[in-house]
Formats: structure tokens, C-alpha cells, sequence
């Protein structure tokens, strides 16, 4: 028995004994023998028709299918016509009279090649194309993450510069406040001073008729003057009026008009967007450009309006984005294909 740890060093062994060294190999039964255990595997099952080859030759006899309709009878002839495996019994039945037989080995060889040639497409050009599409795939995930990040940090950056304004706002709201509050104030202080004298004066006058209440003497009662009269006439009543704040009313959809919104994602489907690799090579594919596949159908890239009065001739591609064109005049104009503007315009003798 082969050490699967080392069995890339190992010889091959024989299947029955697990001892000797593989020599021969039954191409029925796909299994490896040495010499000594031929007779014991022929042996042991009779009713098969035993292949026994060098083991360098194994796999060179094609195992014919059983046929499903008569049992034990191998299977040496296909109809295309029905497209199944025939046996000799099913082609004396007359099952498939008339119809194309052909050896079932042959059969064998044609499909090979169909599905050699193709394995060799999926190989060569088809799985190689899909990893080329998971890699543009991978590549445009990380560019969407990219944009989207840089998506979010605009975003960001405007809210704050609207926290900034907003902060200004604010500050000059709350700096007229001051202002306000200030000359009412000083407007109520200065009241306040007219009104702190007059109560000095009222005290003064009281002062000086209590003394004249308090004498007998005739000329000193008579000289005292009462403005009882101007006091009686009491000052207006300054009632400060505040201002009020108006709050702006923040409705959903105004403020997000106010502020920015996002236009809609979308994600399109090309039909055209990939085209298989190719695997053509010439000797001169180090310095020529890889071949590229056709189109199954044309495809507009951008229409141009030339201005040819007359005829339009030609067209000659300068480069992958520049065609020049003439017609029936003098004038040989450059355009850009993607653009589909005029580069350039050159009159001609």
C-alpha cells in the first residue's frame, strides 16, 4: 500500500497483494496486477471478458457499454439515428433497420475531439475571460467603495459647513439680543436716576415743612413753599417691550431641498461590455496588438454631424478616439469619436 505522504516517491503497487510492483493492468476492470496475481483476478470473476495488458498499455481498450435491452450483451455499434449504444442482438431485431450505424470506437474518437475542443475553449478562453470579468468586477466594488466614501465624506464636510453658518447665525441673533437688552436698560437706568431724585427732593421738601410745623416763628412758616401740587402729577410708566423669537418652522422635504439631495443609483447591464480573450498568437504577437473580438451586431458610439455639403467619401481611423473624414470639398476634418466634436480641419489642393 502506497504512503500517501510519500507517494510521489513510491512505485506503483499492486491492487491484490499491496506488495509486489504493478506489471499488468486489466483494462476491464481498471485494475492494477502484478504477474502472480493475473490468474487470481481472471479467476475471480469469469463472467467478465478480461483485458490483461502491460501496464504502460492500460486504458488502450475501450470498455463497450451494456446494453439495457439484452442483458449481458456489450454494446459495438451506435445509431445516429436514435442516438443510443447497439448491441449485435438490437441490430438483428431489425430495431434499427434503415438507420446509419456506425462503430461505437469511432463514435468514441469523433466525441473525444468535440469535447477535447471544447474543454480547450473553456480553458484556454472562456475561464480566463471570466476571470478577467471577476477581476473588473472586485475592481469596480473597490471603486464604489471609494466613491461611496468620498460620497459620505462630502456629505459630512456640508453639514458642518452648515453647523458653521448655523453657529454664526446664531451668534449674531444672540449679539442683537444683547443690544436690545442693553438700550432698555440704560433707558430703564436713566428712569430709574429722574425718578431717585425726584424722591430726594420729596424728602428735602417733607424735611423743611416738619421744621416749619415745628416753629413759632410767623416769617420762617410763611416763607415755606409747597410743591405738594408738582409731586401730585406722577410720572408715565415705562413698560420695556421684549422682542420676540420667531422660530423658522423646519419642515422634512423643505430642509432637505435647503440643504442637498441625492440623485438616484442605478446599476445597467451591457450586452457588449466584455468580449471573450482571444488566443490568437502570430510571430510577430510581441510587438502587434492583441486581436480583438468582433461585435455580433454594430454598435453606435456617438453621431456626428460632418457638414458636407455634397458627398461624404471617406472615413480613416487615426486612433481608438480620432477619425478623420472628406467629402466633396477641399476640407479633411479631424473629429473625436467620443466627444463628437471637430479636432481639426486641413484644406486640401
Amino acid at each position: 500500500m502506497m504512503d500517501p505522504r510519500t507517494s510521489a516517491q513510491d512505485v506503483m503497487r499492486c491492487d491484490l497483494c499491496e506488495t509486489a510492483v504493478v506489471q499488468m493492468h486489466c483494462d476491464t476492470c481498471l485494475v492494477n496486477l502484478c504477474k502472480a496475481c493475473v490468474g487470481e483476478h481472471v479467476s475471480a470473476d469469469l463472467s467478465k471478458p478480461h483485458k490483461i495488458v502491460d501496464f504502460k498499455d492500460r486504458k488502450s481498450t475501450p470498455l463497450y457499454p451494456e446494453c439495457k435491452t439484452h442483458v449481458k450483451e456489450l454494446c459495438k455499434m451506435y445509431c445516429k439515428q436514435c442516438d443510443i449504444p447497439a448491441c449485435i442482438s438490437c441490430i438483428e431485431s431489425k430495431q434499427h433497420l434503415g438507420h446509419e450505424l456506425s462503430k461505437i470506437v469511432r463514435v468514441l474518437v469523433e466525441k473525444k475531439e468535440v469535447i477535447t475542443k471544447e474543454r480547450n475553449e473553456l480553458k484556454d478562453t472562456i475561464y480566463p475571460t471570466y476571470q478577467d470579468i471577476a477581476s473588473d468586477v472586485q475592481n469596480r466594488m473597490s471603486q464604489l467603495e471609494k466613491e461611496y466614501g468620498d460620497l459620505s465624506t462630502a456629505i459630512t464636510k456640508h453639514g458642518e459647513d452648515w453647523h458653521r453658518e448655523i453657529d454664526k447665525l446664531v451668534k449674531k441673533l444672540k449679539a442683537e439680543v444683547d443690544v436690545m437688552k442693553n438700550t432698555q436698560l440704560q433707558t430703564l437706568q436713566k428712569y430709574l436716576d429722574e425718578i431717585n431724585k425726584t424722591m430726594s427732593d420729596i424728602k428735602d421738601e417733607i424735611n423743611l415743612v416738619e421744621i416749619a410745623i415745628d416753629t413759632n416763628d410767623l416769617s420762617k412758616l410763611f416763607s415755606v413753599t409747597s410743591n405738594v401740587h408738582t409731586y401730585r402729577n406722577l410720572p408715565n410708566k415705562i413698560i420695556p417691550s421684549l422682542p420676540k423669537f420667531i422660530p423658522g418652522k423646519i419642515q422634512g422635504e423643505e430642509l432637505c431641498k435647503l440643504f442637498g439631495t441625492l440623485s438616484s443609483s442605478s446599476l445597467t447591464s451591457d450586452k457588449h461590455g466584455y468580449s471573450m480573450k482571444t488566443t490568437q498568437k502570430s510571430p510577430e504577437a510581441g510587438s502587434s496588438p492583441p486581436v480583438k473580438q468582433l461585435l455580433d451586431k454594430p454598435k453606435t458610439v456617438t453621431t456626428i454631424k460632418t457638414g458636407y455639403i455634397l458627398r461624404f467619401y471617406n472615413v480613416a481611423c487615426l486612433s481608438n478616439e480620432e477619425i478623420w473624414t472628406s467629402g466633396g470639398d477641399s476640407t479633411m476634418k479631424l473629429y473625436s469619436i467620443n466627444q463628437g466634436s471637430l479636432l481639426k480641419s486641413i484644406t486640401t489642393k
